[in-house]
């Protein structure tokens, strides 16, 4: 039995998922982004909807005929902590598309999601139990330490970066293309996306958007142990040009604002990326 789990959007909140899988001997496949998935993309999505949503339609397009279920969220509003719309039509949109066996969970607690979807894959309520216990202890092991190593950047003594995204932005191997060329200037990212909750909901509480509230929670939290922050969006995000330009007009700091729409030549990003580095240097 094959699992697809495409490598965009939700992917990147949902990695528990993965341990989940595996200890239940069941194969997951996804694939990391390409050219030839975004110009999939390109060929389903309406022209108006941003790259990151392309990314993922074209990720569901390449896995289709090469696995048994995908496994597609359902989520419903909650009006608490709001997502952009893509994240709300994610199952109509691949079930209306796409002729694919669908897995699917929603807003319901946790553990009852896992025991849905692995009583869909006949599995026995006590083997799901086990498989989600033992995911979770390694996927909180596992992402404490990476939060952990991210946080001890903020006391390095080299240049420093906050890295402002989206987790299926700054976290794709294809759009983080552009984000390696800042390694050549020994310049350490600080990813905006791995800091403990407590920060994020606290420091953040008037924001409409979840994830917005984590990428300005987290200026908030370092914009003082940073020397500069760049801001990383795909085009036309509707919520990212708005957070996002309310957030550069009242920081005290050098600031970079990268909006990524074709990668077919990175020579124009490197030139804006030396700039910056310059101002960095001098100041």
């Amino acid at each position: 039995m094959k699992i697809g789990l495409p490598k965009g959007l939700y992917y990147y909140y949902c990695q528990k998922w993965l341990y989940f899988f595996k200890e239940l001997n069941v194969e997951v496949i996804s694939y990391d982004t390409t050219k030839e998935i975004i110009e999939l993309g390109n060929a389903i999505a309406n022209s108006e909807m941003c790259l990151s949503m392309k990314m993922f339609l074209g990720h569901i397009s390449y896995l289709q005929d090469k696995c048994d279920y995908i496994l597609i969220p359902n989520l419903q509003y909650d009006y608490k902590n709001q997502m952009c719309s893509n994240f709300n039509c994610l199952y109509d949109l691949v079930n209306n598309f796409f002729k694919v066996n669908i897995l699917t969970f929603d807003n319901e607690k946790e553990i009852k999601n896992y025991l849905k979807i692995g009583k869909e894959l006949k599995f026995k309520t006590k083997q799901i139990k086990k498989a989600y216990k033992i995911a979770t202890i390694k996927y909180n092991k596992e992402l404490k330490k990476i939060k952990l190593e991210n946080m001890s950047k903020l006391n390095s003594i080299n240049k420093k970066i906050l890295l402002v995204g989206h987790s299926y932005n700054i976290r794709d191997k294809y759009l983080s293309e552009v984000i390696n060329l800042f390694k050549k200037y020994n310049i350490e990212i600080i990813y905006s996306d791995l800091f403990n909750d407590d920060y994020y909901f606290y420091l953040s509480k008037e924001l409409y958007w979840k994830y917005s509230k984590v990428n300005v929670s987290s200026v908030i939290y370092c914009k003082e142990q940073v020397d500069g922050i760049v801001f990383f969006t795909t085009f036309p995000c509707g919520l990212d040009s708005l957070v996002n330009e309310l957030v550069m007009r009242k920081i005290d700091k050098p600031y970079l604002n990268l909006v990524i729409d074709d990668l077919d030549s990175l020579a124009g990003m490197e030139t804006r990326i030396e700039s910056f580095v310059d101002i960095l240097e001098q100041n």
